[in-house]
């Protein structure tokens, strides 16, 4: 059952009718963004059609002119503090504020890519009730590297065919094989829409990473629908430290084990297996680069001990209910 959000039903515009200028509230949790804040800005500023984006961040603590970014812009800005910042708790927080039938939810580093991107994400759930929330495609940036290229090419949200799944019975779901459910309750707040009724009812899990999966679940098995927009594209990715990579992907595979019953690298023998195999990739990718090979093949090599141990870490210690490793900031 969801668990509903205690004063958030209020009146409510209805979204996008032919000829009318619907306006669609776009969150954006945001912290010491930098100058990309910019970009995605102007890029939402720049959309075409019958919508209009209504920016509301939620910010905990920046201190590089974020703020002042975002109020120039003609943003709401709301403001939680740096240590209550929590993945679904955040988004939830600013989302009562949003008015009308949907929402956008991006990151601050997610540049939409062209001028239909909000009505490509709007559009589908708006004419079909059955969705309850779209997510878009993800490109790299322009200078990412060959690995980061190559692995974000792996996932859902990369791919360059649409697809609606749902929706599902919890038996249904509970006879899927892990890897199965995982892929079959692919959403990614990175770039997304929901609608506000069916999130007012199943609102984000106060979780430190992976609500966006948590959500999808819990709404397919409650008989909506997801969709995956490829149209609605945005240039996102990252260049992580090792240490950073290390603690991200401990927490994301303690949640897909949680979540899912996912462990992609269950056993000591398999992680073995999987260093073996990702440091030998990660060296051939990072050989093709341009410039800094050196570098990037030793930090290709580094990369391919952190992201099979945090995904082995992060199964163990759903496994064993207890933290095998200490993060933060993430």
């Amino acid at each position: 059952m969801g668990r509903a959000i205690p004063g958030a039903d209020r009146a409510s515009g209805r979204c996008a009718r032919m000829g009318v200028t619907t306006r669609i509230p776009v969150v954006i949790p945001t912290w010491n963004a930098g100058p990309v804040l910019g970009d995605v800005l102007d890029a939402i500023a720049s959309q075409h059609g019958s919508y209009h984006a209504d920016v509301i961040a939620i910010d905990s603590g920046s201190s590089d002119g974020t703020v002042e970014r975002l109020r120039k812009y003609g943003a709401r800005v709301l403001q939680v503090p740096s240590a209550a910042f929590n993945h679904g708790e955040t988004r939830n927080e600013a989302l009562t504020h949003a008015l009308g039938e949907c929402a956008v939810l991006l990151v601050q580093d997610a540049v939409p890519a062209s001028s239909h991107w909000l009505a490509a994400l709007v559009d589908p759930l708006l004419q079909d009730a059955s969705i309850a929330g779209t997510f878009a495609r993800q490109v790299p940036a322009v200078r990412a590297s060959r690995v980061t290229t190559h692995y974000l090419g792996q996932w859902i949200a990369a791919q360059a065919k649409p697809r609606v799944v749902g929706p599902l019975t919890a038996e249904s779901f509970a006879r899927m094989p892990p890897a199965e459910r995982h892929a079959t309750c692919a959403f990614d707040n990175v770039c997304s829409c929901i609608r506000l009724s069916v999130w007012r009812r199943y609102p984000f899990a106060a979780t430190p990473i992976a609500e966006d999966l948590q959500w999808a679940r819990d709404v397919l098995v409650a008989g909506h629908r997801l969709a995956y927009v490829p149209d609605a594209v945005v240039r996102h990715s990252h260049e992580r430290s090792i240490a950073y990579e290390l603690q991200r992907t401990y927490l994301v595979h303690r949640r897909l084990a949680e979540i899912f019953g996912l462990a992609t690298v269950p056993t000591v023998g398999s992680l073995l297996r999987a260093v073996a195999a990702t440091i030998p990739t990660n060296a051939r990718l990072a050989a093709g680069e341009p410039t800094d090979r050196l570098r990037a093949m030793l930090r290709g090599a580094a990369l391919g001990v952190a992201q099979p141990l945090g995904q082995y870490l992060g199964a163990r210690s759903s496994r064993d209910g207890r933290e095998l490793l200490r993060t933060s900031g993430i």
